[in-house]
């Protein structure tokens, strides 16, 4: 028993000594606080239009108007976000009515895009079939054109199809966003192979090695792909495809509001915090989530 527990402790020894020693960095303490102030300053840099912009819908009229302008409001208040609430509730369609739109269509728009990409993602990646390489070249291609390039086309065939001043001419072409099956793809061909392998010799059938197996190790992709999709049903005038006040969006009416004059340049100070807080919150909660699965994930064939 003492020769065994000599050899574990040999065994042992040159690992604890590794895990003991910390690798030290080659930067010098002065080259730690240069890194932390560029890092400071890139922050507020980009952090700055938001603090700005949430300064300004917090400044009453006077200070909006003030020169030299101030970042900061000197005495803050609520009034232009109840102002704007007060001139949304004289239309004659609800402002619950222009939210629950939004929150509709971005929605049913961004869950039919994720299940969309990621199953024929799927397909593109892990089978090999005629036609294939393709049309994924046509995707690819497709992503070169803007969406001022192809509203022509669009309009015409969802004209066709008569779904003009409905909600589907905003839903149905978010579904087929050439970005979310590119993105999908190019992560899912780095899913090893051998692991849908053996869970389809254990017996499972391809729903549940996609749903089970390979959407649970592209978290970051499709994360990513919520946060894309939102911030661009969210900001969706939707204008151009709907007619009929009751089926505007959120952020339409809003800018019917921020474009009415002077005297309502507090409430537009207020809709720009309105429009941007919700894409933000989306963005900064699901950022942390695709940092914590890239920091554990690492599978590899």
């Amino acid at each position: 028993m003492s020769k065994r527990k000599e050899k574990k402790a040999q065994v042992e020894k040159p690992y604890k000594k590794k895990l003991i020693k910390r690798r030290k960095p080659n930067r010098s303490i002065g080259g730690d606080i240069a890194l932390y102030v560029f890092l400071a300053l890139a922050a507020f840099v980009m952090a700055f239009p938001i603090i700005f912009a949430v300064n300004a819908a917090l400044k009453p009229l006077d200070e909006l108007f003030k020169f030299p302008p101030t970042i900061f409001a000197q005495h803050p208040t609520f009034d232009n976000f109840t102002d704007l609430f007060v001139t949304m509730g004289k239309s004659w369609v609800t402002f619950s009515r222009y939210l629950f739109n939004t929150v509709f269509i971005t929605f049913v728009g961004t869950f039919g895009h994720l299940i969309v990409a990621s199953m024929a993602a799927f397909v593109l990646a892990k089978y090999d079939f005629p036609g294939g390489q393709g049309f994924f070249k046509v995707v690819t291609i497709s992503m070169m054109f803007t969406g001022w390039a192809t509203a022509i086309p669009n309009y015409i065939i969802l004209n066709k199809l008569g779904w003009i001043d409905t909600y589907w001419a905003i839903i149905i072409p978010a579904f087929a966003s050439p970005m979310g099956l590119f993105l999908m793809k190019q992560f899912m061909e780095g899913l090893p192979t051998s692991l849908i392998e053996a869970a389809k010799i254990d017996g499972a059938n391809e729903w549940k090695v996609f749903s089970g197996i390979v959407m649970p190790n592209v978290k970051p992709a499709w994360m990513t792909l919520i946060i894309f999709s939102v911030q661009a049903l969210w900001n969706n005038k939707a204008s151009t495809f709907i007619y009929s006040e009751e089926r505007k969006t959120l952020v339409y009416a809003l800018q019917q509001v921020q474009s009415g004059g002077i005297a309502r340049t507090g409430q537009g100070m207020a809709v720009l915090v309105v429009v941007m807080i919700v894409p933000i919150l989306i963005f900064v909660f699901s950022e942390s989530q695709i940092l914590e699965t890239m920091a554990s994930s690492g599978l590899k064939d």
